[in-house]
């Protein structure tokens, strides 16, 4: 009798074992010391079901500087990177809808919130000099850039799906800077030279597949033709059933 319910029980509890719905979330140790992220990620999860684990290292998502800004603590933006994923985009989705700001904004201290969905009123303009050839750039992009990443149309079926368009981080706030130091960001070290900037592959661990080479010129002309593509249309946040 005792294996029989034993057996009742894994039959019925398998199906909902095995689809794991669940991603690993990358958290500054401030946010957990404020007790905001024991406020948020439950509230999520009883919402849609996803378990969100928080980690201190690489994850397949991360509050901080980079990706689209979630909430603002005082003036400082907090942002979500993430790689694309059913799970994580559900996550990003619910920060960004109506129930997800309240529930930002619905933790507070002492009766006072310390974080605001508003990340606008924070967002300063800012003056960006471009000095690089914005023709020049879209050939170098189409070039050197073109077999990963989606620079335009005339490469949409060429590029890897799995990478993100030149129009889609064309949305991100920190956009500049991440073109203009493209080469530190992975997976680029491994296979980019910048002259007079980067050092020689080492013999013993070289480039994986054909190198890239770029010239600080040319990576000035790659942020001024970027400085001129319309962003990527994200489209409105999904609402939470």
């Amino acid at each position: 009798m005792f294996r029989k319910i034993i057996l009742v029980v894994a039959f019925i509890a398998g199906p909902a074992w095995s689809e794991n719905k669940s991603f690993d979330l990358q958290v500054p140790n401030i946010l957990i010391e404020s007790g905001f992220i024991k406020h948020l990620l439950p509230r999520f999860s009883l919402k849609t079901g996803i378990r969100i684990t928080p980690v201190s290292e690489s994850a397949d998502a991360a509050f901080g500087a980079y990706g689209v800004a979630v909430f603002r603590q005082g003036e400082k933006i907090w942002h979500l990177e993430k790689v694309d994923g059913v799970y994580t985009d559900r996550f990003a989705q619910w920060l960004l809808s109506d129930i997800g700001k309240r529930t930002i904004e619905g933790f507070t201290q002492d009766g006072e919130p310390l974080f605001f969905a508003d990340v606008g009123v924070a967002l300063e303009a800012q003056i960006i000099t471009i000095t690089g050839d914005a023709g020049q750039g879209e050939v170098v992009s189409l070039k050197k850039c073109g077999r990963c990443h989606v620079i335009n149309a005339s490469n949409r079926m060429k590029a890897i799906g799995s990478t993100p368009s030149f129009a889609l981080m064309r949305t991100f706030p920190d956009w500049k800077n991440r073109f203009e130091a493209f080469f530190t960001l992975n997976p680029h070290p491994a296979f980019t030279q910048v002259k007079e900037v980067t050092e020689p592959f080492s013999a013993k661990l070289p480039s994986p597949i054909v190198p890239i080479e770029v010239t600080l010129e040319e990576i000035e002309a790659i942020v001024a033709y970027v400085a001129g593509i319309v962003p990527a249309s994200l489209g409105a946040p999904m609402q939470s059933q």
